[in-house]
């Protein structure tokens, strides 16, 4: 139903998405500057993305974030149908599959990076994720979307996938990148398309957040 990859890279950290579901990305994806990412899927309970991340905020210990949240009694009746990962601003990511994960599932991790799916055509997809974003180059971003694209390539799920999403976080209090392709027959290119026209930008759009009047202007009438 869903496949993912979290990654650091250098201060900031990334999520890329992608399921045969809707919205995918807006119960998927938790990021916090400074501090971390996760991904809460399967079976999706957001709730537990953002107990790993208060977790790596308390501590900055990913693996143990992950233990006391599968671990934690409050969780205990549902766990086994969740799938989670983890990374912090240091060494490798880590993930858990319950046993109640659906079709085919797998994780793989790398130092900086963790990949995990369900439902999935085959079990290497998650390392084809971490293979194909360690080999490609640009920004965190499009390292990002490589990954997705080589894994759709690879086989993806076992049926279509419809929607698609990408989220940054660096050192500001927000998200620099989130974009989303909610629902289509191409989420993963139309998300492509979506970097190409918000890359560009993402920093000047910073700027304006921190500092509007040294910011680039719009173009448009009125505009600073």
């Amino acid at each position: 139903m869903t496949f993912s990859l979290v990654a650091r890279d250098g201060e900031r950290f990334g999520i890329a998405v992608s399921s045969s579901s809707p919205a995918v990305a807006a119960r998927v994806a938790h990021l916090k500057p400074g501090i971390g990412a996760a991904a809460s899927q399967n079976v999706t309970d957001p709730t537990l993305g953002t107990s790993l991340l208060a977790g790596l905020a308390e501590h900055g210990d990913a693996q143990r974030a992950l233990t006391d949240v599968t671990g934690a009694a409050r969780n205990a009746k549902t766990i086994g149908y969740r799938q989670l990962t983890v990374l912090g601003r240091s060494g490798p990511g880590f993930a858990y599959s319950g046993s109640g994960t659906l079709g085919t599932y797998a994780s793989a991790t790398a130092d900086g990076a963790v990949a995990a799916g369900n439902m999935l055509s085959g079990e290497h997809i998650p390392q084809v994720l971490l293979d194909a974003y360690a080999a490609a180059s640009g920004e965190l971003e499009e390292r990002l979307i490589a990954a997705l694209r080589a894994a759709v390539a690879a086989g993806g799920e076992e049926g279509p996938v419809h929607s698609a999403g990408l989220a940054v976080v660096a050192d500001v209090d927000w998200r620099v990148t989130d974009l989303r392709v909610d629902w289509a027959d191409d989420p993963v290119d139309r998300l492509a398309g979506l970097l190409d026209v918000w890359l560009p930008q993402r920093d000047d759009y910073v700027r304006r957040g921190l500092d509007p009047q040294a910011a680039p202007s719009y173009g448009v009438l009125g505009d600073l």
